[in-house]
This record gives C-alpha cells, structure tokens and sequence, in this order.
C-alpha cells in the first residue's frame, strides 16, 4: 500500500469518526426537536423572503400604479380620438346628405367628447393639464359645425329658390313652346329640341354639382346654361305666333335667373369647403395632434415606470435567490445530519430484525442505550428478540400438544359419524318394529277364521257322516260361512301383503341407496304407509298430493329417509302431548328440470331463535326426552348433499312448519354437492318444535262389528284426505 492510499484511508476513517460523533451529538436530542429544528429554518426562510418581498412590493406597486395609470390616460386619449373621429365623419355625412339622424349622432358625439373631458379626462392627474386645450379645440370644433350648418342652410334654400324653381318654371315654357307649334316641320323646332337638350344636361349637372362638388358637373351646367341663352334669340326670330314669342321671352328671363343661381350656389359650395377644411379638418387635425402630443408624454412616462418595475423586480430576485441559496445550504447541511442520525440506527434495528426473521436470535440488537425515540424501538426489538426465543421454546411445546389434540379431534368425529349412523338405523328399527306389530294384526284375524272355519268344515263332515239326512238350511249355511271365512282370509291376508311390500320396498331403498328411476307418487304413498304403524296412536290426519306422471332419476331411499324424518320430528314436536293436527305432502314441477316438494303442519311452530339453529347437528329442545338433534341435520344433507337440492323453511309459533323441498328430478352424477346454508325466511328446527301439543295420525282400521261366527269384520284401511 502506498502512502497516497494510506492518506485516502486515515481521512476516510477521520470522516466516518466525525460523522459518528456528530450522530451522537444530535441522537441526544429528541427526533421530534430535530424535525422542528428544519421546520424552524424553513419558517426563517419564509420570513426573510416574506421581508424582502414586501420592501420590493411597494416599490413595485409605485411603478405599477404608474404603468397603470399611464394605461387608463392612453384608454381616456383613444377614446377621445374615436369620438372627435367619428363626429368629423358624421359632420361629412351630414354636409353630403342632410338628415335628422345624421344632426341627432353629431349632437349625441359632441356630448360624448364633452362628457369625457368635463368627467375623466378633467379628473385623470396625467391628463387635467391639457383639458382646457383640449376643451378650447373641441369648442372651435363644434363652433365650425354650427357655422358650417347655417351655411348648409344657405346653401339649400339657393339650390331650391334659384336652381330648382327657375329650372321647374323652364320645362313648364318648353312644354308650352311645344304645345304652341303645330307641327313638327316648324322652322323653330331644331333649335327648340338643342335648347330643350341643353336643360336637360345643365339640370343634371348642376344636381351632380349639388350632392358631389364636382368641378366638371360646374362647368358642364354653366356651358348648357349659355347654350341656352344662345337658343332664345334664334328661337323667337323663328315663332310664328304670341304664344311661342310670349313663353322664349319668359324663358330667357329664367335663364337669366338660373345663371345667377348657379354661380351663387358656386360660391356658397366653395365657401361651404372652405369652412369645412378651416374649421372642422383643421380642427380635428389639432385635436388629434394634442392628443398624440399627451400620448407621446405618456409611453415616456410608461416607459420610465416600465423601467422602475423591472430594476425593481431584478434586485428582488437578486436578493431572493442570495437568500435562498445561503439557507437552502444551511437546510440540506443540517438535513443530511440530522437523516444520518435517523437512517444509521434504523439500519442497526433493520439488520437486528432480519437477523431475528432470519432465526438467528443470538444477535444481539445495538443502540439500546440511546435515550432518544429510536432507542426506545431498539430496546423494543430487543425484548420482540427475547419474545421470539420464548416463542420458539413455546412452539416445540405446543407441537407435541397439537398432535394429541388431532388425534383426539378425528375420534370425536368419528364418534359423530356413528351417532349419525346409528340415529339412520334406529328409525329403520322403529320402523321394522312397527310394521312387524302391524303385520301381526291381519295374520292373527286371518289365523282366528282359518280356524273357525276349519272347524265349521269338520262339524259340516260329521253331519255328512251321520245318518241323519242333511238338511238344505245346513248346506246354506255351510256354504255362506265359507264363503264370508274365505272372504276375510283373502282381505286380511292381502292387507298384509301390502304392508310387507311397501316396508320391502322402503327398507331395500334405504339400506341399498342405489340410484334408480321412480315414480314420486307410487314411493310417497309405499312410504306413508310404512309410516302408518308408527303414528297408529296418534290422531294425525295425512293429506298427499303427489301427481302420477312425476318420475324422478334419484335415489329413492334418500327420498325414504327424508319423509321419515320428517314425520316422526313432526310427530314429536310439532304434535306433542298427543296434541291432533294435519300432515299435508304436496308436490308440483318447477320448470323443466326441477320438482318442488312441500311438507306441511298446523302443529306448535318454532320461534326465531329455535329457527336459526334448526339444522345444526346434536341442537334438540327433547333433550331431556331422548332427543339426538341429528333428525334435521340428516334431512339437510340429503337433501343438499345426495339430491343435489335445497331445503327452505318457513315456521311461526304456534302456526305450523312447512318445509319445501326443491331438488332436479335427474340427480347430479357427484353424491358430492357443494354444501350450503339452508333458506329459512323464519329459520327451522329439527327435534326443535316447542313442546305445545302433538298432532296425530288418523288411522282408520277400527272395526265394524263381528259375523255370525263371532268373527270381527275390518274395512279396508285408507289414509285420511282431508
């Protein structure tokens, strides 16, 4: 290593021992005091700027109030000249063509030049020395209109008094020379139609001289004038009588007078330009002088104002950015500082943390004896440290706990399972044991007659064999006993025959749980019917209304399971207490696809509460009485999970429950379906009815009497519709 390199070390190693002392210095102040600490330079900052400008700003507001009011003076002047422009082109309107309109704008100018000088321009400190001038021109101005206008009436009443009614009275005598010469062959007639041409033209040129000054049209009207006077003599040498002689002499008499008109309206109009150029030109040339003059004196002023604002404004940002630079130092110095005494120990806490996410908590976190903020969240770190080290001992501990649990946990479940199972079997059982009570029933009758009539059939032998002749009352009898015996055996043997079947039926559907096409109907009705010896002591009337064309590709054991349950939690709750009441089974297509099955009760209802919990699995109000609460919850999951349905429940205390089934009468191929909250407008229960009551199913199969035998006749058993 050389010794340059050496050099370049020892002052990187001064720096960082500087820097690191300086980092101490300021750590042992509070964080919140070295943000103050910028936030106090900058409102230094703010208030010397805010010093300087305001110093500036009177300057700068002089000179703009200048600028400002050489503006408005310029805005007075070239309003001033617009106006006495516009009076001059009205006032050369007016002398060309007269009219009320043309006098009401100039009189209405005229004020309006009057107004500004007497209200803005006498008012305006820049321009109050020169209105008197600018009065005394503008008075002269207005003064020539008025001597002009006298003139222009002068002018009118010549052009009408000695042009217009001689030359009126002129083509009245031609017409009477034309009517005194008889015919066109006359020797006056060639000079009469010369002169009568002259007036024509002079007529013209003195109109065209009148409205357009034209010095042509002046000079053509005097020519015809004197061709005119030339013609008389010739004509009146050539008339032929009084009359022609009479109006040549009259005519030369209007000439005369036309020719002194002329030339007085010549001088009148030559004096009318005059007057026009000397009074109003000249006039308007002197206002519009005085006024680029003031115009002249203003962008000097403008000018010198202008150059106030903007040495002003040059020493104002001058001084700003000198100001701005020395504290803009002062800042970045001191941010950078005091950044450094922020930044360096986070990073400490940043590595320390990382460490500890890292797992390595034999790190130690440093900075913990800083008294400022940032200490205070390294001593926090530190004890998050020793936290994470207790955790960790604490994790191990509880990982051999979790695994027991676990254990314990699928025990309990599978203890829940068989509670299910055995909740699924022990209504097949009560179901197999009330079918076998019910089967017992026709099979004993059948067994009494079978033996009645065996031995009616052996006392009806013995009087064959006997010596004594058979009598035909005795062979009647024989006969009608057997056949009412035969007809007994084929009922009661038939009925349980029924009831073998449907139990047959129901039991293999539920214990298989096959998949297979049935009829809605034909299973309600085999399924009600296995019911019948379970509710035989209750006085429940059964209502079902299932149409035959309804066949469903499902699992009819599902469907089985679903009514059973159904019955006997209404049985118990809904009808308690042998409580009577009505069982309604519906069902109806829901489109195309899907089938709606309702069941209905007028039993005891449930409140809100029993509602909400309804189908929640070991939930029963019969706890006390042998209730599981696992009723419900089967019929919810099959008919959510292995019909692919949806179960919605409607319930009001002591109104009844009514269940609605919606499931698609082709079942989906997955056993499956996605679990979901059942529908309950006011929630349901199984095993959850209040305990008010009991409806009970009406079961008609009392007898009707016995025979001659003593035989007891039974009618055929139906369930009630009502």
């Amino acid at each position: 290593m050389t010794w340059r390199d050496e050099t370049a070390e020892r002052q990187v190693s001064l720096a960082a021992r500087a820097r690191v002392r300086i980092v101490g210095l300021l750590r042992a102040v509070p964080i919140r005091w070295r943000i103050l600490s910028i936030a106090a330079l900058n409102s230094a900052v703010v208030i010397a700027l805010v010093a300087m400008i305001w110093n500036g700003s009177k300057v700068l507001g002089s000179a703009w109030d200048d600028v400002r009011q050489v503006r408005d003076s310029d805005k007075i002047l070239a309003q001033l000249e617009s106006e006495t422009s516009r009076l001059q082109n009205l006032i050369h309107r007016y002398i060309n063509q007269p009219s009320p309109e043309l006098f009401a704008d100039i009189v209405l100018s005229g004020e309006a030049i009057s107004g500004t000088l007497t209200k803005r321009a006498s008012t305006d400190p820049m321009l109050s020395g020169s209105v008197e001038e600018l009065e005394r021109v503008t008075e002269r101005f207005l003064n020539g209109f008025g001597e002009l206008r006298t003139l222009q009436a002068t002018i009118s009443k010549t052009y009408e008094e000695q042009v217009q009614i001689p030359a009126r009275d002129m083509a009245a005598l031609y017409s009477i020379i034309e009517s005194a010469t008889g015919h066109r062959d006359a020797l006056i007639w060639p000079p009469l139609g010369k002169s009568r041409e002259a007036f024509t033209a002079m007529l013209v040129a003195a109109n065209a001289y009148y409205f357009s000054l034209a010095s042509a049209s002046a000079e053509e009207a005097r020519r015809n004038t004197e061709t005119i006077e030339k013609t008389v003599p010739v004509m009146s040498n050539l008339a032929d009588n009084d009359v022609q002689r009479m109006a040549l002499q009259r005519l030369g008499e209007r000439t005369a007078v036309l020719r002194e008109g002329l030339a007085k309206l010549s001088q009148q109009l030559a004096s009318r330009t005059e007057l026009l150029r000397n009074s109003i030109d000249a006039s308007q040339a002197e206002t519009m002088g005085a006024i680029d003059g003031l115009s002249t004196k203003m962008r000097r002023r403008e000018q010198k104002a202008q150059e106030t604002f903007d040495r002003t404004l040059a020493a104002i940002s001058r001084k700003v950015l000198s100001v701005a630079a020395i504290f803009l130092g002062i800042i970045l110095t001191a941010g950078v500082l005091i950044a450094l005494s922020i930044r360096l120990p986070l990073q400490q806490i940043m590595a320390a943390m990382q460490a500890i996410t890292s797992g390595n908590y034999d790190r130690q976190v440093q900075g913990t004896t800083a008294r400022d903020e940032i200490g205070a969240m390294a001593r926090a770190v530190d004890v998050f440290r020793k936290n994470a080290i207790a955790k960790r001992e604490t994790e191990d501990a509880l990982r051999s706990s979790k695994e027991m649990a676990e254990g314990a946990l699928l025990e309990l479940r599978a203890a829940q399972q068989n509670l299910i199972d055995a909740e699924r079997l022990a209504a097949l059982g009560g179901l197999v044991a009330g079918v076998a009570h019910e089967v017992n029933n026709p099979i004993g009758i059948s067994l009494t007659v079978a033996s009645s009539l065996a031995r009616r059939t052996e006392t009806f032998e013995a009087d064959l064999k006997s010596d004594q002749p058979l009598r035909r009352s005795q062979l009647d009898d024989f006969v009608r006993s057997s056949r009412e015996a035969s007809q007994q055996l084929v009922a009661n043997l038939h009925r349980a025959g029924e009831l073998i079947q449907s139990f047959k039926q129901v039991a293999v559907d539920r214990s298989h749980a096959e998949r297979r096409q049935f009829s809605l109907s034909e299973s309600t009705e085999q399924i009600v019917a296995s019911l019948r010896p379970v509710l035989k002591k209750a006085t429940i009337a059964v209502t079902v209304e299932v149409p035959d064309d309804l066949v469903i590709d499902g699992y009819p054991g599902s469907y089985g399971q679903i009514l059973t349950n159904l019955f006997l939690n209404a049985a118990t709750h809904a009808f308690a207490d042998g409580r009577s009441g009505t069982i309604s089974i519906s069902a109806r297509p829901r489109g195309s696809d899907d089938v709606e099955i309702t069941f209905a009760d007028n039993g005891a209802g449930m409140t809100p509460e029993v509602q909400r919990q309804a189908f929640d699995p070991f939930f029963t109000t019969r706890r006390n009485t042998g209730g599981t609460g696992l009723g419900l919850h089967i019929v919810y999951s099959l008919v959510t999970q292995q019909l692919g349905g949806r179960l919605v429940l409607d319930s009001r205390l002591g109104q009844g429950t009514t269940f609605h089934i919606m499931m698609p009468k082709t079942a989906k191929s997955s056993t499956a379906v996605e679990d979901q909250k059942p529908d309950t407008s006011q929630d349901t229960s199984q095993d959850t009815y209040q305990d008010t009551g009991q409806d009970t199913y009406q079961d008609k199969t009392a007898t009707t009497g016995t025979d001659s035998d003593g035989i007891p006749q039974w009618p055929n058993r139906t369930m009630s519709s009502n």
